[in-house]
């Protein structure tokens, strides 16, 4: 306020907090009233998510954690309570969480020189290790696509689990090699949708970015080899390798699974 009256402020950012909680109303809501009983059962298991990343995996990276082994030490836990939530305690769920876990562990791109440290996002994190927080970097580029993928994953693991479910429940003579190739079967069908999916995503969160570097005039060779955007396609690929390795995994560990019963009944 200066002496002749006039007052000058300065608004930092708007007040987003009732347009926000109107939208997570709606989403509680679109959630119960369409999924029902499976509805509540899933915001569970996305507040269990919620915890595990804010309550446990942040604060640990913080404290100088082991970036990559504590990502997936928590990935792994929420995809068992999530799948556990979602499908109780059952052969099937235990199949998808072994699937789950075993993709998740899939996910390696050192061959690709590419480690996240030229991001923009990591320079406040830079500055904050110049501090003393002791947090690791170099994982952060890997933990963000285990995190961004466990979804995926969850979900088609849990698709061909269900699936070889019903399948030997219809049929219990099938043998384990046919029980497999059901699986696969049933998966090649997700391969194409999920992999659409991963890479629309990640190219989508740098549309913007990737569209002002091909305004540059750059030609193919040096606009792919860019850190910006090879860093969105070795995310989408990445993430997809996993959603694709997953489903061999989970159809094997199925397939054993449920065959494993008549094997024992043979030999008994």
């Amino acid at each position: 306020t200066y002496s002749d009256g006039t007052v000058n402020a300065t608004v930092y950012e708007f007040d987003r907090l009732l347009p926000l909680c109107i939208v997570l109303v709606l989403f509680i809501a679109a959630a119960v009233a369409v999924g029902g009983r499976t509805g509540v059962k899933s915001l569970v298991a996305l507040a269990v998510t919620l915890v595990c990343l804010f309550g446990v995996l942040l604060p640990s990276l913080m404290k100088g954690a082991n970036t990559l082994l504590m990502t997936f030490i928590v990935c792994a836990y929420v995809a068992v309570v999530s799948l556990t939530i979602v499908g109780g305690v059952r052969k099937k769920t235990v199949c998808a969480m072994l699937g789950a876990v075993a993709a998740s562990a899939m996910f390696w791109l050192s061959q690709f020189h590419i480690d996240g440290l030229r991001i923009d996002d990591v320079e406040p994190l830079l500055q904050l290790r110049q501090t003393g927080t002791p947090i690791g970097l170099r994982g952060l580029l890997v933990g963000g696509i285990v995190i961004s993928a466990l979804g995926a994953v969850m979900d088609v693991t849990m698709g061909i689990a269900s699936s070889l479910s019903e399948v030997h429940a219809a049929n219990p003579e099938l043998s384990r090699r046919e029980l497999f190739r059901s699986g696969m079967n049933i998966g090649r069908d997700m391969v194409g949708t999920m992999t659409n999916t991963l890479i629309l995503a990640f190219l989508g969160s740098g549309f913007t970015l990737i569209l002002y570097l091909y305004s540059l005039g750059l030609s193919p060779r040096q606009l792919l080899s860019s850190a910006y955007v090879s860093l969105e396609v070795v995310s989408g690929v990445a993430s997809s390798v996993g959603v694709i390795l997953s489903i061999p995994l989970t159809a094997l560990i199925t397939a054993e699974v449920f065959t494993r019963e008549k094997k024992s009944g043979k030999s008994a």
